[in-house]
């Protein structure tokens, strides 16, 4: 199954780790530096021209999306639960 993380930007659920409000990257030191050494070995995206609510981690990359993390985590269960 697959999710869409908005834009035009669908991955695999299987691939899926963890889904995050994007306020966590100003509240925790350690998801901050999480998404630094991310950025740093360029495996960041961001989705589309929307300001960002959520951090999407897969095994691969780190996405930010423009849909909320509840959205994405209702998705996300939908196809676990399937």
């Amino acid at each position: 199954m697959y999710i869409h993380l908005g834009g035009e930007k669908i991955i695999r659920a299987a691939e899926l780790v963890a889904i995050f409000d994007i306020s966590i990257e100003q509240s925790s030191k350690l998801s901050k530096q999480f998404v630094l050494q991310a950025k740093k070995r360029k495996d960041v995206e961001m989705i589309g021209e929307e300001e960002a609510k959520s951090i999407v981690v897969t095994q691969h990359k780190i996405y930010y999306s423009p849909i909320s993390s509840s959205t994405l985590k209702k998705r996300s269960h939908h196809f676990a639960t399937t």
